[in-house]
Formats: C-alpha cells, sequence, structure tokens
C-alpha cells in the first residue's frame, strides 16, 4: 500500500496529538543508557510493560552496567529475573552482557546486524535497540504498531503479512526523531487496545498464546524458582514440590527437567539438580 503525502502527513499528526496529551511514561524512556534501554528492549519481548516496569528498577540497580552482569553467576541473574517468565531470556541477556563486555568493550553495537548475532536478538529487537539507544531510524513491527496500521489503513483486510506492515512502517517513520516516533506510535497502539480496539488476529504474525495454567512454562518456571529459592535439590524432591503444588506427574516433570539441563539453565552435580552458575 502506497500512501500520499497528505495521509502521511495527517498520519504522523494523528500519533503525536496522543503522545503529546496521552503519552506513558517508563522509566526506561527517561535514559539514553544502551545498557538499560538494552536490559529493557529484552524484558519487554513477551511481557506487559507494567510486569516490566518494577523489575526493570530492581535489576539495573543490582546489575549496573554489561561488565557486572557478565561476571554474575547465572543463578543470580534467573534469581533478579523471576516474575517475568520466559527464563531463556535472562540466560540470553547474560550470555549477551558477557560477549558485549569480551568483544566490543562493553559498547553495544549500534547496527542491527551484529545486533542481530547476539543471543536472543532477533530482527525487531534489534531495530528497537537501535532506535531507541541510538535515535536511528530502523524500521520494525511489535504488536501496538500492528494493531495501529491494521486499524487505521488495513481494516477489510485479512492474513496480513508483516511485509505490508513494514512498508507501512517504512513510509510513515519520523526519521528526524525516531526513538519518539516509536513512544508515539505504541501508546497510541495500547490506547486502542484499551478501548477494545485490537485486529491482531488480522496479522499473520499473531500466534495466540496458549493457556499458561498447566502448561509446560508455568512448570519451567516453577522449577527456576525452587531452585533459586532452594538452591539444590534432588530430583524426587523436585517432583514431589511440583506434584504439591501444581498436580504435576512425576514423568512429565522429570522430562521438563531434562529439557532445562538441556537449554543450560539447570545442572546436575552429583545427586543434586541447581541453577546453572
Amino acid at each position: 500500500m502506497q500512501l500520499t503525502e497528505k495521509q502521511i502527513i495527517d498520519f504522523q499528526k494523528k500519533i503525536y496529538d496522543h503522545y503529546h496529551t496521552s503519552g506513558r511514561t517508563f522509566s526506561w524512556r527517561e535514559t539514553y543508557n544502551p545498557y538499560h534501554i538494552f536490559v529493557s528492549e529484552v524484558m519487554l519481548q513477551q511481557t506487559q510493560t507494567s510486569r516490566v516496569e518494577k523489575k526493570y528498577k530492581q535489576f539495573i540497580a543490582r546489575f549496573a552496567n554489561f561488565a557486572s552482569l557478565a561476571k554474575a553467576p547465572l543463578y543470580e541473574v534467573l534469581e533478579a529475573w523471576q516474575g517475568l517468565g520466559y527464563n531463556r531470556r535472562a540466560k540470553f541477556l547474560h550470555q549477551s552482557a558477557q560477549i558485549i563486555t569480551a568483544k566490543f568493550g562493553s559498547n553495544i553495537p549500534n547496527d542491527t546486524k551484529t545486533l542481530q548475532t547476539l543471543p536472543g536478538i532477533g530482527t525487531a529487537t534489534a531495530a528497537s535497540i537501535a532506535a531507541f539507544a541510538f535515535d536511528a531510524p530502523t524500521v520494525f513491527v511489535e504488536t501496538n504498531i500492528r494493531v495501529v496500521f491494521i486499524h487505521l489503513f488495513l481494516k477489510n483486510q485479512e492474513n496480513i503479512s508483516d511485509a505490508q506492515l513494514l512498508s507501512l512502517a517504512s513510509q510513515t517513520i519520523d526519521t528526524s526523531s525516531p526513538r519518539i516516533w516509536y513512544y508515539a506510535i505504541t501508546d497510541y497502539g495500547a490506547m486502542l487496545k484499551s478501548k477494545g480496539i485490537n485486529p491482531i488476529n488480522k496479522s499473520k504474525a499473531y500466534n495466540k498464546q496458549s493457556k499458561f495454567q498447566g502448561s509446560d512454562r508455568q512448570i519451567r518456571g516453577a522449577i527456576i524458582r525452587l531452585l533459586v529459592q532452594q538452591k539444590k535439590q534432588l530430583e524426587h524432591q523436585i517432583c514431589a514440590s511440583l506434584k504439591e503444588a501444581l498436580h504435576t506427574k512425576y514423568d512429565r516433570t522429570e522430562r521438563i527437567i531434562q529439557q532445562l539441563i538441556d537449554e543450560q539453565l539447570v545442572v546436575k552435580q552429583g545427586e543434586y539438580y541447581c541453577l546453572k552458575t
């Protein structure tokens, strides 16, 4: 879809008018520190801003920079991460800090291709880090941005590809201030969703999140949380704890423990299981 100059001007005005009167405030928007922004963008993957706000402050207070995060044992990082879910993100963040410290002198790369070589950093996250940390005119879409473009330009279409949405993003970005522009457009999307306007299911990229209660994700999180609290446990102790707390069968818990070992989040030391250091 090719927009006219008037459509672009009108669209940007609509987005900025809302931002100037009703823009949201978050701690990570008050800083230009690339490390702080990197941490916030990893935390915001698949997690609501309300949950990230508190954890973000605690995390950067505990690990002040890439160097301090890099030298911390993984179990401390996982401990600080509790409450955010998807613990692999904590591991990826820890690994990224080690790479950035060793390879880039604790300075994050300012180009998206290099950023994408870091663990857990995909195309959209790399672009968002570059935009927010360096005010780079990168082009990306995430959930709120998808909602905006679908609602305002593509509401009568189905099965909308990200290529279509990226084209709109490329045409409409305010290249004079990408950082503020992305704050504004994501806030507009959040406003639409708060009013019950959420056509995200029209996007090809939409995947309805599976129910958390009773899922493997819940069990994984429970195992990590138990090992954060107890430091080390025998397998039958972990299985018994989850059977009592979540009514999880032993064989299922054993399978998920092995997954966590394969992902190097958990290690076996003798007869005991503990978080990887």
